[in-house]
């Protein structure tokens, strides 16, 4: 992998070009597709990624390797321009949120994958704003609870009780649109 993150961000604080660019190529994509489940929209989304990078550009002098992961703290300052963007909306609209493209054997699975993908997609998308940065976190950044909760400064109790409260709301809205998809069961 390189050098560590600690190592590339102490670089960057003496303005090295390339250590800033190895952070991006390393971090970029989870900075964008978290902050595109944060928001919905993908083009905010790396709108969001490019602030972020430009804070690690400019605040990396003040960066403590002792403290924190570099990735909960880049996640956190994702998170808080998330917030802030979200803050700013009167609204929400569903229809902006994106399929990613999956490569499915045949067109017939695909279609099914992407209708189930849609559904759950819309159905994480009506959460409240915790329960679905939460999700994203745990669920599709894979980070531990720990650090999750590091991240949107809270205990584990709160992110564990934010999950499990984001899961049932999600299980009793997905039981009449695809009973399948919480049996484990495919359409037939």
């Amino acid at each position: 992998m390189g050098e560590s993150d600690d190592d590339l961000v102490a670089r960057v604080a003496r303005a090295d070009h390339d250590a800033c660019r190895q952070l991006v190529e390393r971090h970029l994509r989870r900075v964008v597709v978290f902050s595109t489940r944060v928001l919905g929209s993908p083009h905010e989304a790396e709108d969001v990624a490019q602030d972020v990078f430009t804070r690690v550009w400019t605040h990396a002098g003040s960066w403590n390797p002792g403290g924190a992961r570099f990735t909960t703290w880049l996640f956190r300052v994702a998170l808080n321009l998330c917030r802030d963007r979200l803050g700013r909306r009167r609204e929400v609209p569903l229809d902006d949120a994106i399929d990613p493209p999956d490569p499915g054997p045949t067109p017939a699975e695909r279609f099914e994958e992407a209708d189930v993908r849609r559904l759950v997609t819309r159905a994480v998308d009506t959460l409240p704003e915790r329960q679905r940065t939460a999700l994203a976190l745990c669920h599709y950044q894979g980070l531990s609870n720990v650090e999750a909760a590091e991240v949107m400064d809270l205990s584990v109790e709160a992110l564990e009780s934010l999950l499990a409260r984001a899961r049932r709301t999600l299980r009793e809205r997905l039981r009449p649109l695809a009973p399948e998809l919480l049996t484990g069961g495919r359409r037939g």
